[in-house]
């Protein structure tokens, strides 16, 4: 999906922003990339393929090739960027956070135009940050170029720029699905996709731009250029999975939201006196480990991690590029605690079911360690519909979904007919998809968290937040 960090400052800023979007690493793995403005050498640029190395040891030596006062950087699971950019009223750097869904229809209005062409990459693609340029370089500000982008992109798109003054604007996407918070300290302001990130740095939190609110930075304060909407829509998915634990997006907190939600997956196997056998409780993958304590806290069964994974030098199994390398690398991480496996009933809090490779790949591990029984249950409710918002975990076609394959090979077509059935697992269709899974990935039981547990765990009104992975709900 990638992230974004920015500062504009009275003294050099690198190193902060260097640290600022390494705390962004764990959004994308694909490219990362620093700009800097400096008054005297003015915009300079850097970007790493961050696929085989993390963003910190690619860009261990910016301090020797770059300076500035003003930078910007981003993590990206998709094109390189920040690019600089050359418009009419001056040359600038950009990067974004989002995705274009019609960027062919984008891209064809723009060559329509008498002159106009696009840089392409491999395969004849256009740079998404490339497109976005284009589009707001049409108007006469950056304002109004923002304004018609949100309005024609259909898709996602936060924006962060730097102008050749070292000046930042930062803009939230048209229904802020994504988070844009600003910073201040003594010397300047910071803007970042996560809080910690600019806390680290000794900066206040001082809030969050709303749904396609447009803000201009320098060093004596904030400028608001273009108000807030009245409609949002934040992604429910940031707590659940992507977020990092320390970070707060609406007020709320992730680790602390995680705890909640696995406690009220716990209080609905409660009162269906359900699990009562387990011996121990644990996360899958790391993310699913707070939804696992808060699970383990309420329903008074003990905590453990009856695997270890071994991360030194394959600290993320999705870095390779083809699934099937990702799947062997995520199982070659996997170390056994003989001890807590070993004739034990063992219960597994997953962060979410997208296609549940590499989760049947774990239980098939479990078992081969001596597990009795392996229960499953996920920390959100079965995903339905492939993302079309954001560049995460996103799928050629719905059918990449287990949730979704498994109701066409119970029902046929028709049961997409009955897809709120099927997430309900009081109905009768709703327990076929369950035990149609289970019998695929050898659970002893599963159980998805309800949307009503979700919404309830963070706190928010429905109304605010995006669901539509789970219920196709825009």
């Amino acid at each position: 999906m990638g992230g974004f960090f920015g500062i504009t400052s009275r003294r050099d800023c690198l190193a902060d922003v260097f640290f600022g979007v390494d705390y962004h690493s764990h959004l994308g793995t694909r490219r990362g990339g620093l700009a800097a403005w400096d008054p005297k050498i003015g915009l300079q640029r850097k970007i790493h393929n961050i696929e085989n190395a993390p963003f910190r040891t690619k860009f261990e030596h910016i301090f020797e090739e770059m300076k500035g006062t003003s930078a910007i950087g981003c993590i990206s699971d998709s094109d390189p960027q920040p690019l600089l950019v050359r418009a009419r009223w001056g040359a600038y750097a950009i990067c974004m956070v989002g995705v274009i869904n019609n960027s062919q229809e984008l891209i064809d209005q723009c060559l329509s135009r008498s002159g106009s062409y696009f840089d392409a990459m491999t395969g004849g693609r256009v740079n998404s940050t490339v497109l976005l340029a284009a589009i707001i370089n049409q108007k006469e500000d950056f304002v109004s170029g923002i304004r018609y982008a949100n309005e024609i992109i259909e898709g996602t798109a936060s924006i962060l720029i730097m102008k050749d003054d070292g000046r930042l604007i930062a803009a939230r996407d048209r229904y802020g699905r994504l988070p844009v918070h600003i910073g201040q300290a003594e010397d300047g302001y910071a803007v970042s996709f996560e809080t910690f990130a600019y806390e680290k740095m000794g900066y206040e939190d001082v809030r969050d731009l709303g749904p396609g609110e447009i803000v201009e930075m320098g060093t004596e304060g904030v400028t608001q250029l273009s108000p807030p909407g009245d409609t949002k829509r934040i992604c429910s998915f940031l707590w659940t999975y992507y977020g990092y634990p320390t970070s707060n997006y609406e007020g709320v907190n992730v680790e602390a939201m995680r705890y909640r939600n696995g406690a009220i997956m716990a209080e609905h196997d409660m009162a269906q006196h359900s699990v009562w056998d387990i011996d121990y409780v644990g996360g899958v993958p790391d993310s699913g480990t707070p939804h696992a304590i808060g699970y383990a806290n309420r329903s008074g069964k003990h905590f453990a991690r009856a695997f270890i994974k071994y991360t030194p030098t394959w600290s993320r199994s999705f870095m390779p590029s083809s699934q099937s390398d990702r799947n062997k690398i995520a199982k070659m991480k996997q170390i056994p605690v003989s001890e807590l496996i070993k004739g034990k009933n063992l219960l597994f809090v997953d962060d979410s079911i997208v296609r549940g490779t590499q989760l049947k790949e774990t239980v098939d591990f479990l078992y081969e360690n001596g597990a009795k029984t392996v229960h499953m249950r996920s920390a959100c409710p079965p995903i339905m519909y492939a993302c079309k918002y954001l560049n995460f975990s996103r799928s050629n076609s719905d059918m990449d979904l287990i949730a979704r394959r498994v109701i066409v090979e119970l029902e046929g077509e028709e049961g997409l007919n009955h897809i709120d059935e099927y997430s309900d697992g009081t109905t009768t269709r709703g327990k076929a998809l369950r035990d149609a899974i289970c019998q695929k990935f050898n659970f002893t039981s599963l159980e998805f968290q309800s949307l009503e547990g979700v919404i309830a765990a963070i706190g928010l009104p429905k109304c605010e937040l995006c669901t539509y992975c789970w219920d196709g709900k825009e």
